[in-house]
């Protein structure tokens, strides 16, 4: 078995595909009210498949992170310390959501989190 992609259930389709493609500037070629999304970033599939489609063909609920559209964490790569200042700076500027600023975990890793925004 080998990993294939990351499935992403989604509040808010049109939020999440401006946040994907504008802020963090994945190649979404689908209409920001559409069903499901594909995309391939560095190699990774992903699919943006709405929250409320999973539960109609599960025919079951479920409870996710509340006051964010997807529910997961990615983690992305940048070349150095200096660059994740600046791409965190980067993404706030142009709408997304701070969770955590920057900041050096103690194995020496620089960490942030941002999410989509609310609005």
């Amino acid at each position: 078995m080998k990993l294939d992609g990351l499935g992403i259930f989604v509040k808010d389709m049109p939020a999440m595909i401006r946040f994907y493609r504008d802020v963090l500037g994945f190649e979404i070629k689908e209409d920001e009210n559409t069903t499901n999304v594909y995309l391939e970033k560095d190699g990774t599939l992903f699919l943006f498949y709405r929250r409320t489609d999973f539960e109609k063909m599960t025919k079951k609920k479920f409870n996710y992170a509340e006051n964010i559209h997807g529910h997961y964490e990615l983690a992305l790569s940048v070349e150095n310390y200096n660059a994740v200042d600046t791409t965190y700076r980067n993404i706030i500027s142009k709408g997304g959501t701070a969770v955590m600023e920057p900041e050096t975990e103690p194995w020496g890793q620089r960490t942030c989190y941002v999410a989509e925004s609310e609005r």
